[in-house]
């Protein structure tokens, strides 16, 4: 999903997009052997930045790796240096009643309301999550290699039941966001929020939440869906570069 605004920023910004374990085309791990919690893969994403020698770093946090990158932020926040966040959840205001399935599994699961909350691990699933809640005349945007190669990676052996076990662990995100909250207030990164205006899965009043503890934040919400750098990458490119060159003040 990065490479096109990592080819674009490359001229003036060193830019990094790891795979999580078990992700893309990084080494699937047994979910045996392997810890496929949020928190497990916040620890391995933090040891990976100093395998490579990134001392301070911004971060580009989206979906999952929102609660991931505000993990490592939480535990080191001398590190990060600035914060862009784009659907990516860190306030219950973007868990809407689309989640209400999903919550309820957590708090009482039965095989039958696994088989529902599971669907969108699925090849329909992963389609869903590029096309879901755009007007129809956006859908001529997306492209369908992403979607194919997402489902080719995600129907490894045992990956979809390691996706499942992953997203139950989702619940913890949520316990984190005071956490999260208290870190924006008492350190005061500097902040780009971006927001597709029609996410089916984080609600975009949850965009200007972020203001409340970072008043500074900019926020910017586009005519697209979850997945901007998709629907909307010139205006995402155009908004990330200006922000990342931009002298603090």
């Amino acid at each position: 999903m990065f490479r096109s605004l990592m080819i674009s920023l490359s001229d003036s910004i060193h830019v990094v997009a790891p795979d999580y374990p078990g992700f893309g085309f990084s080494s699937f791990p047994s979910i045996n052997t392997f810890d496929y919690s949020f928190e497990n893969l916040s620890v391995c994403m933090n040891r990976f930045t100093e395998a490579i020698g990134l001392k301070t770093f911004s971060v580009y946090l989206h979906d999952y790796g929102c609660p991931i990158g505000l993990r490592m932020a939480v535990r080191n926040p001398e590190r990060i240096e600035r914060l862009i966040i784009q659907n990516g959840n860190a306030y219950i205001e973007g868990i809407g009643p689309q989640w209400d399935e999903t919550r309820d599994y957590w708090e009482r699961p039965t095989d039958e309301k696994k088989i529902k909350v599971a669907a969108f691990l699925s090849a329909d699933g992963v389609a869903a999550q590029y096309t879901e809640g755009l007007p129809r005349e956006m859908l001529d945007r997306i492209s369908p290699e992403l979607r194919i190669l997402d489902w080719e990676r995600m129907s490894r052996p045992g990956n979809v039941d390691m996706q499942f076990a992953l997203n139950c662990t989702f619940k913890s995100n949520l316990e984190m966001y005071p956490a999260f909250q208290e870190y924006f207030r008492r350190h005061q990164r500097p902040a780009l929020i971006i927001w597709g205006r029609h996410d089916a899965f984080f609600d975009v009043a949850e965009a200007y939440c972020y203001q409340r503890d970072l008043p500074n934040a900019g926020v910017h919400i586009l005519e697209g869906g979850h997945m901007a750098l998709e629907t909307n990458f010139s205006e995402v490119l155009e908004l990330v570069r200006g922000f990342m060159l931009r002298l603090p003040t």
